[in-house]
């Protein structure tokens, strides 16, 4: 197997991160028009929700291109926004790609949960060569991510079920991402007495 090619790390943050940073400025710019298309008429937040899907694919596109790999939560997270953008095009209703983002998190729960039922991190198999831990650390931040998850999941219910699409947006763009950094950084810190220290060096 080749190994994956190395790039500028600003660059990597623009493809990954720029999608949803452009889905959020084209919902500020069109969420108070309504757009008819084949005599149906569409939110403006449906239609964001379309022009999202193809940039999103082309940004994945260029950062294989340019790395020769994808994770496996990329794939899956592309899948599901494609998969329920189609469904909240067809169905001409937001509530599809809003539940979108509980199902991405509680399927990482489960995914995540049936590896701690088998005495696995499955976390370790994705990062354990960006961060170098014993298998008690692996498992203790596993058990607390799938925790996390969970809490993300019903977090993202009562947010869109009891506030506006605005509100939805602002904490799917910026709230959640923010979280998940804070959490992971804290978690990293405090199990930092696991971490597996090169004594070659």
């Amino acid at each position: 197997m080749s190994e994956p090619k190395t790039i500028n790390p600003i660059l990597k943050q623009v493809l990954e991160l720029g999608p949803p940073l452009l889905f959020f400025v084209i919902y500020l710019r069109i969420r108070d028009d309504l757009f008819t298309f084949g005599g149906t008429e569409y939110s403006g937040f449906i239609v964001a929700t379309l022009v999202f899907v193809p940039i999103l694919l082309v940004s994945m596109a260029v950062l294989w291109i340019l790395t020769g790999q994808l994770s496996r939560m990329q794939i899956f997270t592309a899948f599901m926004v494609i998969f329920f953008g189609g469904l909240t095009a067809w169905f001409n209703d937001e509530r599809f790609f809003k539940m979108k983002t509980t199902i991405v998190y509680a399927f990482f729960a489960a995914i995540l949960s049936i590896g701690l039922i088998r005495g696995q991190s499955y976390l370790a198999y994705v990062m354990s060569e960006m961060i170098p831990m014993k298998h008690e650390g692996w498992m203790l931040l596993t058990r607390r991510l799938t925790v996390f998850f969970i809490a993300l999941a019903v977090a993202n219910e009562v947010v869109w079920r009891t506030m506006s699409t605005d509100a939805w947006v602002k904490i799917e763009t910026f709230g959640f991402p923010l979280l998940m950094f804070v959490f992971l950084w804290t978690q990293i810190v405090a199990l930092e007495r696991f971490t597996e220290i090169d004594e070659a060096e």
